[in-house]
Formats: C-alpha cells, sequence, structure tokens
C-alpha cells in the first residue's frame, strides 16, 4: 500500500527534508495590509522578521485556501491508496477541520486527518516519523497508531520575550503587559487541551529557560533516547548556545534547531524561544 503524507507549513521542515521524505507541504497564510504571502513558499522567516519591524500594524494570518487542499488530495488519489494530513492543534486554527472536510470528499484514497494538537518543530516529528513509515510500506493504521504512542511523551515549553506583542495580537490586556514588561516578567507557555496556555510567570529570560531545563531533565535524565528540538523567532546565535547546552548535557538526546516562521511568529513575537520533545 501506498500513503502519502502531507503536512502544513507550520510544521516549519526544510525543503530538502521534504523531498527526501516525499512530504507534501500546504501553506497557511500571513496578511500585511492587502499584501498576503504564502508562508515558506513565498516569504522565509527572516523575511517576515524585518517586515514586522517595519509595521506599525501587526499582520493577520488564515489557515490555508480550501481549494489547495483539494487540488493536493485529488492529485494524491490518482498515485495513492491512501492519504495521512497531519497538522498544527485544532484549538489554534482551523486547518485540521478544513482538511477533514476535503478529505470527506475525495473518492479514490483513504485520507486520515490527524490532530498533532501543538505546532512547529514539534509538529514535525510526527510528520517525519510518518514519512519514513510511509517510505518503509507501512499502511496507514500502523503510521496512526505510531502518532498516538508518540503522542503520550511530546511536550513543548516556550518563553515568549515581547509581552507587548501579545497584548497587540489581543493575547494579553494592555494593564498586564505594562506591569509584566516593568517587572521583566517572561511567561513560560504551553499547549494543553490543544491551546496555548500559560505555564509560569519566570521573572527573567535566564531563570526561564533554566526552568524549561527543569522540567525537560524530568524525562531526559531517565536515559532514554529521545528527541528534542530548540525553535526561536530570530534569535539564532541564542538558540544554538541553548542547544550546545542541552546537547552536552544530555549526550543521548537528539537535540536540533529550528525556528518559528511567520504564522506562529506573528502570535508569539521576535524573540521566542522554546524546547520540545519526545521519547523514543
Amino acid at each position: 500500500m501506498r500513503t502519502a503524507i502531507v503536512t502544513d507549513s507550520t510544521a516549519y521542515i526544510p525543503k530538502d527534508v521534504l523531498d527526501r521524505l516525499d512530504i507534501h507541504m500546504v501553506p497557511l497564510n500571513v496578511t500585511f495590509g492587502d499584501a498576503s504571502y504564502q508562508e515558506e513558499t513565498e516569504i522565509t522567516d527572516l523575511q517576515f522578521y524585518m517586515k514586522v519591524r517595519e509595521q506599525e500594524e501587526l499582520p493577520k494570518t488564515s489557515q490555508p485556501a480550501i481549494g489547495l487542499f483539494v487540488e493536493l488530495f485529488e492529485r494524491l488519489a490518482k498515485e495513492y491508496d491512501a492519504i495521512i494530513s497531519i497538522h498544527l492543534s485544532s484549538g489554534i486554527s482551523g486547518t485540521y477541520q478544513t482538511a477533514t472536510t476535503v478529505g470527506n470528499m475525495i473518492k479514490n484514497a483513504r485520507v486520515y486527518t490527524y490532530d498533532s494538537e501543538i505546532s512547529c518543530a514539534v509538529q514535525g516529528f510526527y510528520v517525519r516519523e510518518a514519512a519514513k513509515m510511509a517510505q518503509e510500506g507501512q499502511g496507514p493504521e500502523a503510521i496512526i497508531a505510531r502518532l498516538n504512542e508518540m503522542k503520550q511523551t511530546v511536550d513543548a515549553y516556550f518563553v515568549v520575550d515581547d509581552l507587548n506583542h501579545l497584548q497587540r495580537g489581543g493575547r494579553l490586556n494592555s494593564a498586564a503587559a505594562f506591569i509584566g514588561s516593568l517587572l521583566q516578567v517572561k511567561p513560560i507557555l504551553y499547549f494543553r487541551d490543544k491551546v496555548i496556555v500559560p505555564f509560569e510567570k519566570i521573572r527573567t529570560r535566564k531563570k526561564a529557560l533554566k526552568r524549561i531545563i527543569e522540567i525537560f531533565d524530568e524525562k531526559a535524565s531517565k536515559g532514554m533516547p529521545m528527541e528534542a528540538v530548540v525553535i526561536h523567532a530570530n534569535c539564532e546565535e541564542e538558540a544554538k548556545r541553548w542547544q550546545a547546552e542541552l546537547q552536552a548535557l544530555y549526550p543521548h538526546v537528539n537535540v536540533s534547531l529550528s525556528y518559528f516562521g511567520a504564522v506562529i511568529g506573528t502570535h508569539l513575537g521576535e524573540g521566542a524561544i522554546g524546547l520540545g520533545w519526545y521519547v523514543k
């Protein structure tokens, strides 16, 4: 059985990996005024952060047009027996629901949509695993079962650098943002029940990163093989230093590097940094 793997742009999987693992990607959109861009194909993460600095208003984001899913699924149905479409959390985007709606319309292939309940490179963990299994010839039921197994140990925590950015995006009231900025509060965020919620408020960025390591250590200190990823919003040098620190502390963990692209970067703001992982 041939199984196609589909995801959306918020998995932020490099193009060479998409090509090598035969992963099909549907882009979400970011809009500055009247100009709309498909992230990862029409605007890079670096171009996005430069444009944000030049704008007075925050950009807006939107899910892929339904026609993109129709076109892709119909084309894949001619070549594959099944399609697994893995997307960012349904709690923060309608992308998963749109893929599900289109999947129910496809006649010539079985379409399985999967809610990662998370986003970014951690969503990409699911996608890469599914793609490798598909290349091995494993069927959709076995792949979905493996993704559900992974979900039991997947987690991620993020530090937001600029509270005013969250406030401008309507996710924090202005008084809280003002007081938080005065106190240098760096909120740690995480996904729970498919949405992004506060985990803890820490007084400095350094302490916030240290706290995330403490959380990670609860799993990593057991010595089991793990995959982890440091994700950053245009603060690559800091992210590389943190990656090296974590790799030295936990040699049995493969620690990779990724980024918050345009769509997720719109909501978290430049300077955000996070760590995601799962137990192999």
